[in-house]
């Protein structure tokens, strides 16, 4: 019976997902707008700065962040705080760089960083090969968010589905919704994506350590008396995750976040550079929700000790699978799962976006047909982010790191690069080569962290080394475009007057 009032309210609440994103497709084609890349992309490029925010709070408040910090709080305790911490400073940078892209992107009609790279180098081919590369980097975040939402659907229905098939429910969702719905339809479901996710985190907040220690100061008393080690660095057990390392993830991942593909759909969502400023100043408020899971997975340590590896992702379910009733459990379990939908989306159409922009328009055949073949990868991307779930599953903060130091390679090359003219394409590629080699290295290696600091950082750094000492040895690239053509402002020129 639990079982099916649970996912009963949970199906109930997909449909309305679902509802929500052929709305918001179907309002803009009737509002004469058509319905292509860019539309579907980036949303039309007209998003206000309610929907901007609530879709790049989406965007940060995942099935990671849901079950993920839950889960490190258990294991580890105190590194997991490194989450608010670069998330607070990358939108700190965002002020800055989301202008900075938004301008470019809006000026010369591009959609994603791979165009923006390859309009930068005028090589149309380094867009599709970055669309490559940036699929594989992506594609453990987009398991993230199926291994997430796969455990919600399997734990709301008190075992009754097996996590395989809550996997491939995750899976089959998403893909359908990211498909008709693109990025507008994202924001319309993130608005209520956010409404249930304050609600029920507002309230764990206060039931959890009611309802099991008597109070919050019965639970930190006891926390603080038997727990102790969690909360100081390097957290429990010989994690290696200790201030060394927490300074240089919260700073790696504070670059990284305004250059991720999915933030930049962001920007490039936006109606204006304001809309992005004041989204900057808005979003560390919703960084607040971020310290319930983490304390409720602290408190899940005496509730149902001896989960272990990705186990410990159940922390916060356990907590509320165990005292509540059905129905709310349903309710929770929607705004989790939402928390995985809604970036899954983004993420998928995203690789979907560059594929369609930057690979398929190298096939003169296939030009015309960009955003249906933009569709297709979609299905693609999110089958092999299926595939490794089934095959390589992890904990939900390792394949979040995963990705972060992979795509930080891309930073030279992005950021100096559109704003340093002197930077040469071959010098962006040695260096990207020796970054994305050494991070490879050190994850399939498990040497991350290296010597105490991020692994990510080590291989940024010699990255940036070798890009510049290749500039430099170098001849400089000839390229007869003005500066204004190649290099990004903060604001778009005025349109000239022809006479």
């Amino acid at each position: 019976m639990n079982a099916t009032v649970a996912t009963s309210v949970f199906g109930a609440f997909m449909v309305v997902t679902v509802a929500l994103g052929l709305l918001a497709a179907r309002g803009r084609r009737k509002g004469g707008e058509g319905g292509g890349l860019a539309e579907w992309s980036v949303g039309g490029r007209s998003l206000g700065t309610v929907f901007i925010w609530v879709l790049m709070a989406g965007e940060g408040y995942t099935s990671f962040s849901y079950l993920g910090a839950a889960g490190w709080g258990y294991n580890y305790g105190t590194p997991v705080l490194y989450v608010v911490a670069y998330m607070s400073c990358g939108y700190a940078v965002g002020y800055v760089v989301g202008p900075m892209l938004w301008a470019y992107a809006r000026e010369h009609g591009l959609v994603g960083i791979t165009d923006m790279v390859a309009h930068r180098f005028g090589r149309p081919w380094l867009g599709a090969f970055l669309a490559v590369l940036v699929t594989v980097f992506l594609l453990p975040y987009i398991q993230l968010q199926i291994t997430g939402m796969g455990v919600v659907v399997s734990t709301i229905s008190y075992g009754s589905i097996s996590l395989n098939w809550a996997y491939f429910i995750a899976f089959a969702v998403t893909t359908g919704f990211v498909v008709v719905s693109g990025l507008r339809g994202s924001a319309w479901v993130s608005v209520l994506k956010d409404v249930l996710v304050i609600a029920t985190l507002g309230f764990l907040a206060f039931y959890v350590p009611a309802h099991y220690f008597g109070g919050y100061g019965p639970f930190l008393d006891r926390l603080v008396t038997e727990k102790s080690e969690w909360l100081t660095f390097p957290g429990h057990g010989d994690s290696g995750l200790g201030q060394a390392w927490f300074i240089t993830t919260s700073f790696l991942n504070s670059l990284t976040v305004v250059i991720f593909p999915t933030t930049v759909a962001g920007y490039l969502g936006a109606k204006n550079a304001d809309v992005l400023r004041r989204n900057a100043m808005l979003l560390p408020a919703y960084n607040v929700l971020l310290f319930v899971p983490m304390l409720l997975g602290m408190a899940a340590l005496f509730v149902v000790p001896g989960l272990v590896g990705a186990e410990s992702n159940l922390a916060l379910f356990k907590l509320v699978v165990d005292s509540l009733p059905a129905w709310a459990v349903g309710v929770i379990g929607v705004a989790a799962a939402l928390s995985s939908i809604v970036p899954m989306a983004v993420f998928m159409l995203v690789i979907g976006t560059m594929w369609g922009r930057s690979v398929v328009s190298l096939l003169p055949r296939l030009e015309r047909r960009q955003k249906g073949a933009a569709q297709s990868v979609v299905v693609v991307a999110g089958s092999l982010a299926l595939l490794l779930t089934y095959t390589a599953p992890n904990t939900l903060v390792r394949l979040s790191l995963i990705s972060y130091e992979a795509m930080a390679q891309l930073l030279p090359m992005v950021l100096l690069g559109l704003v340093w003219r002197r930077l040469t394409l071959w010098g962006a590629l040695s260096g990207l080569a020796v970054g994305v080699a050494l991070v490879c290295g050190f994850v399939f290696t498990e040497h991350d962290p290296v010597w105490g600091v991020n692994a990510g950082i080590v291989a940024l750094a010699a990255n940036l080394a070798v890009a510049l000492a290749v500039t430099y040895a170098g001849p400089r690239e000839r390229d007869d475009r003005p500066d204004e053509e190649v290099l990004a402002r903060d604001e778009v020129r005025p349109p000239v007057a022809v006479e």
